[in-house]
């Protein structure tokens, strides 16, 4: 891809957990260039400032998806309040996500094994619980960090809805799929799946693997059906927020996380864009703003260990890095890198 000067500049001038992905995706850099700056990620910046924060018993905040001692009842969990993400859960998946080599979080697996339990009937961690979002999350955590999350995978197998999604309200007595658990549950498999088919993993299958494409498939064919936005009834825009952009994700549902998503699909399963995905990203290049950058949409209310971002109406080099590579992935047709 071909930035002018200025935006590449500015693009560079980041964190190293933004920045390699800068040089991989968007730059085309040579893999000892951008490994190396990856490296960086466990001992500078973001990566090295929220591994400081683990307690010494492996937890983030003292508990497995909210702080310990959080009130469920107090001020928090307003509407407009929004949940802590300060806790093991969201603190693992932004350092997976962020690049972090496993290694930099050796015995933690295990010490979370020994002690950290769900907060919903006293569950223990590697087992998951009963929120597909949260499931999806400790799913690629687990594979990441070397954990057994074999009861994991089998439960999206046996929680799969009819009409191909999940839904994090099935305990609630939901039928129906919805974009966000499904999108969640799409982007855990992936995880789960490319570091299965890299380094293996306790309780992993062939079959066991297999199962778990072909179920990402039919969760993505789901998503596409949809056209990432509208209602498969009646046409209609889902809803205002599937075209609100921000970052960070977490578990939030965006036309951009959804495209990003089938970006790094197509990646891993050396498919071309499906042309489904064309309005999405036709709404996603509408938000570019003249000097090639794009705006936070808004910050998702709830406590953060720090900000990694900026606030709602700046120009935002998260989600300019992830706006451009999935234009790049459409336009050209597919991946412009190995990734």
């Amino acid at each position: 891809m071909v930035l002018d000067d200025d935006l590449r500049a500015w693009l560079l001038d980041s964190d190293p957990a933004l920045r390699w992905q800068v040089e991989r995706d968007l730059l085309g850099a040579d893999d000892d260039v951008w490994q190396a700056t990856r490296a960086r990620v466990a001992t500078e910046g973001f990566g090295a400032r929220l591994l400081s924060l683990q307690d010494d018993d492996g937890r983030w905040a003292g508990g497995a998806f909210f702080p310990a001692g959080f009130d469920f009842h107090g001020p928090e969990t307003a509407p407009d309040a929004g949940q802590p993400w300060t806790a093991t859960t969201w603190s693992l998946t932004s350092l997976h996500e962020w690049g972090v080599d496993a290694a930099a979080l050796e015995g933690t697996a295990q010490r979370l094994d020994a002690v950290c339990r769900w907060e919903y009937d006293d569950l223990p961690y590697w087992g998951g619980e009963v929120d597909a979002c949260i499931n999806a999350m400790t799913l690629a955590n687990g594979a990441w960090l070397g954990a057994d999350v074999s009861q994991v995978a089998r439960w999206f197998l046996e929680h799969r809805m009819t009409d191909g999604g999940w839904n994090c309200e099935w305990v609630e007595g939901s039928v129906r799929s919805s974009v966000r658990s499904t999108l969640a549950s799409v982007r855990g498999l992936l995880g789960y799946e490319t570091t299965v088919e890299a380094h293996g993993g306790p309780g992993t299958s062939s079959s066991l693997t297999s199962a778990l494409r072909a179920a990402r498939h039919a969760g993505e064919e789901y998503l596409l059906a949809r056209r990432l936005m509208f209602r498969l009834s009646t046409g209609e825009q889902l809803a205002p927020w599937v075209t609100e952009l921000a970052y960070p994700v977490r578990s939030f549902y965006s036309v951009l996380a959804a495209a990003d998503h089938l970006r790094a699909a197509s990646l891993h399963d050396a498919r071309p864009p499906d042309p489904r995905v064309a309005e999405a990203v036709e709404v996603v290049r509408a938000a570019r703003q003249p000097d090639g950058t794009w705006l936070q949409g808004r910050r998702h209310p709830g406590r953060v260990w720090f900000e990694v971002d900026v606030p709602a109406g700046e120009p935002s080099r998260w989600l300019t890095l992830h706006a451009l590579r999935v234009l790049d992935w459409w336009d050209t047709g597919g991946p412009a890198t190995d990734a």
